[in-house]
C-alpha cells in the first residue's frame, strides 16, 4: 500500500514539473504511464496539471518566464489534457465553471485567445471558443443557449473596441447581463476602457485572465 501511494505521488509529482519545465516532449508518455498505474484522474488535473499552471502563472506575474515560456507549459498541459480528457469525460469530472471566449468583429487574431483559453482549461474551467471575428448577436444569441458563467471578449485592433461595448449593450436590451459576467483583454483594452463600457473585468494577460475568472465567479 505504502509503495502505491508513493508512486501515484511520484507521478503527480513528476507530471507537475513537466508542465512547468515545458517538456512536451515527455508528458505523453509520463500520463499514460501514471494512468496504467491507476493513479486517481482528478488527482492528474488538480494536483498536477492545474497546480502546474498556477505555478506557471504566478512565474509569468513576476517576470521570470515570458510569453514564449507560458505558452510551451500550455502546450505541454494541453497534451496532457487530451490523453485525459476521454476518461474524464466517463468520470463526471466537475469543472470551474463554464468561460465562452471569443475575438470580436472585425479582428481575426487568435494567438492571444488560444493563450488565454489553454491557460483557463488548465486552470479547470469548461470552454466553449467562439472562434473570431465574432459579431455581436451571435456572441448574444451563444449566451442565451449555452447559459456560460463567463463570457470573454478579445480584441487586438483598436478599431474593433466598439463591438465589445455593443455585445453588453444587447446583453442588457435581451435581459441577459446579470446572468453572466462579461471580461475583456487584449493589447489595446485596459482598465479604464473595461469600466467605461460595464464589463465586470478586464485581464492584461492570460495569467492575469485566469485569476480574475477566478474571482468573477467567487463573486456569484
Amino acid at each position: 500500500m505504502e509503495e502505491s501511494t508513493y508512486k501515484m505521488s511520484d507521478y503527480i509529482e513528476q507530471i507537475k514539473q513537466a508542465v512547468v519545465d515545458a517538456k512536451h516532449k515527455d508528458i505523453e508518455e509520463l500520463v499514460k504511464r501514471a494512468i496504467d498505474e491507476k493513479t486517481d484522474l482528478d488527482m492528474i488535473v488538480n494536483n498536477a496539471l492545474i497546480s502546474a499552471m498556477d505555478i506557471v502563472g504566478m512565474k509569468f506575474s513576476d517576470n521570470e518566464i515570458f510569453v514564449p515560456e507560458m505558452l510551451a507549459s500550455a502546450v505541454t498541459m494541453k497534451k496532457a489534457l487530451g490523453i485525459i480528457k476521454p476518461l474524464l469525460t466517463r468520470k463526471d469530472a466537475k469543472s470551474r465553471g463554464t468561460i465562452m471566449i471569443g475575438t470580436v468583429k472585425g479582428d481575426l487574431h487568435d494567438i492571444g485567445k488560444n493563450l488565454v483559453i489553454m491557460m483557463l482549461e488548465g486552470a479547470g474551467f469548461r470552454i466553449i471558443d467562439l472562434g473570431v471575428d465574432l459579431s455581436a448577436e451571435r456572441a448574444v444569441a451563444a449566451v442565451a443557449e449555452f447559459k456560460p458563467d463567463i463570457l470573454g471578449l478579445s480584441a487586438l485592433l483598436t478599431t474593433t473596441l466598439p463591438a465589445m461595448e455593443e455585445v453588453i449593450k444587447i446583453l442588457k436590451t435581451k435581459g441577459l447581463r446579470d446572468s453572466v459576467k462579461v471580461m475583456v483583454g487584449g493589447a489595446p483594452v485596459d482598465l479604464k476602457f473595461a469600466q467605461k463600457i460595464g464589463a465586470d473585468g478586464y485581464g492584461k494577460d492570460a495569467a492575469e485572465a485566469v485569476q480574475l475568472a477566478k474571482t468573477l465567479l467567487t463573486q456569484n
